[in-house]
């Protein structure tokens, strides 16, 4: 990624610094937002994710390891640089231990501070995220920060060799985001394969996943050299591993610890090179508790875990996936239907979604299947969700130590239309600004596309 699209947050309560600090950054090259405190940066952080934080480390109010914590809880991937004119050695060791990217003293080096800035970027994964070819993730449709948390994530894992588990709910979209990490690495150019280990029977699972020789089982007319081998140099996907018979589990063991297959009804093992993702929907740790999940099995799989948020974690999603896939149904069906009418469309950001985007489509199918019009109506959504609840409460209804986190999925669902979302939240914009001002949040952070303010 060039210098001109990174994207820094730099927080410091000295305005004078920030100008410095601004100025030198912008004249690298590189989009500059500014916060005066660790609470505005976090306002700022909750509406997008920058590529790097750089912050002061003594400040009043929140200092800046407390607000590396609280960065760390929500975007572990997220680089953060510290500035202190009080260094000390045991502010720098506390710091590192803590996982700062990098630690430096006021006045700093300008060059020091760019080449630390260009090694987070390099190491995050950052010089890619915004990258011309975004072809890896266009699967994806999303404009979540958690979501581009997980990206990220996922972007820098798909340059190991290393196994993946996927873990959340069904119909989150665990084999897209398996897809994504594919086509993010290395093995991109060859083959990906995906299974559903709990939608097959078990003699046919083994035979499907290794192989097998003509003669070995009653039907086995010819040779089958089975999915391993036919994912060679590429990624094999293992979707439902949970659900995996703990028969099979040793033998799938055996071919990541020894790296080779050997078909049923043979006695000659075949070297691979192939890559295992992972997902469920279970809890495998609990699994293992039960003796339902071998333990050596788990810890083989289990390198690197991503969990893939609910639908209903992500609401301001919903516009968006909601569009993508009229449009892809309505081109199916051979209909002109443009768009949902505005209250279906807040019906469906108040909706649950227990089945996630898969319930989505499903329920939009069903809509454009039997519309007549050219704009999807909320009658005809009401009748298609079964007259499911919403999802989100009115706001005087939530607990309060919730108030932050549902102020923030509000503001952006509604792009930072605070009539809008005092609307949804079913109180008057009086009151609903100073809920804002409460949290120190900044509708304007949230408006959809907007610029990176530079200060």
């Amino acid at each position: 990624m060039s210098a001109a699209q990174a994207e820094i947050l730099l927080v410091d309560d000295d305005p004078d610094l920030l100008q410095l600090i601004t100025l030198r950054l912008s004249s690298a090259g590189y989009r500059v937002s500014t916060a005066a405190s660790g609470e505005e940066a976090l306002g700022k952080l909750a509406a997008r994710r920058p590529d790097v934080v750089i912050t002061d480390l003594r400040m009043d109010g929140m200092d800046g390891l407390a607000l590396f914590d609280r960065i760390r809880s929500d975007a572990p991937s997220l680089p953060v640089i510290l500035l202190t004119a009080h260094g000390t050695v045991p502010d720098a060791v506390d710091a590192t231990q803590r996982g700062i990217f990098a630690f430096l003293t006021k006045p700093f080096d300008g060059h020091e501070l760019l080449a630390q800035v260009g090694r987070a970027l390099r190491l995050s994964g950052g010089e890619i995220r915004n990258d011309v070819s975004e072809s890896w993730r266009s699967e994806i449709i999303t404009g979540s920060p958690i979501m581009e948390e997980l990206l990220q994530r996922a972007r820098l894992v798909a340059g190991s060799d290393a196994n993946v588990v996927l873990l959340g709910a069904s119909g989150a979209g665990k084999e897209l985001l398996a897809r994504a990490i594919h086509l993010a690495s290395t093995r991109s150019r060859q083959p990906f394969i995906a299974i559903n280990c709990g939608a097959i029977p078990e003699q046919l699972l083994e035979s499907e996943l290794f192989g097998h020789s003509r003669g070995a089982f009653t039907g086995a007319t010819q040779n089958h050299k089975g999915l391993f081998v036919a994912a060679e140099g590429g990624t094999l996907f293992l979707d439902e591993i949970g659900d995996m018979p703990l028969t099979l589990q040793v033998k799938l063991l055996r071919v990541l610890q020894e790296r080779q297959v050997r078909p049923i009804g043979t006695s000659t093992d075949i070297p691979i090179n192939v890559r295992i993702i992972c997902a469920t929907h279970r809890n495998l740790e609990q699994l293992v508790k039960e003796s339902a999940f071998r333990e050596d099995l788990y810890y083989r799989i289990n390198v690197v875990a991503l969990t893939i948020p609910s639908l209903s974690e992500r609401r301001e999603d919903i516009p968006l996936l909601a569009n993508h896939f009229l449009q892809q149904l309505a081109d199916r069906y051979g209909k002109s239907i443009s768009r949902l009418a505005p209250e279906a469309l807040e019906f469906m950001l108040n909706a649950p979604w227990p089945g996630n985007i898969r319930q989505l489509i499903n329920v939009l199918e069903r809509a454009v299947a039997l519309s007549i019009s050219t704009v999807i109506p909320l009658a005809l959504l009401q009748e298609t969700m079964l007259g499911e609840e919403a999802g989100i409460q009115p706001l005087e209804e939530a607990r309060r130590r919730f108030e932050h986190d549902y102020l923030v999925r509000l503001l952006r669902i509604t792009r930072g239309n605070v009539t809008q979302a005092a609307r949804m939240a079913q109180r008057n914009r009086t009151d609903f600004y100073k809920l804002l001002q409460r949290h120190e949040l900044t509708p304007t952070y949230f408006k959809e596309n907007e610029e990176v303010p530079e200060n």
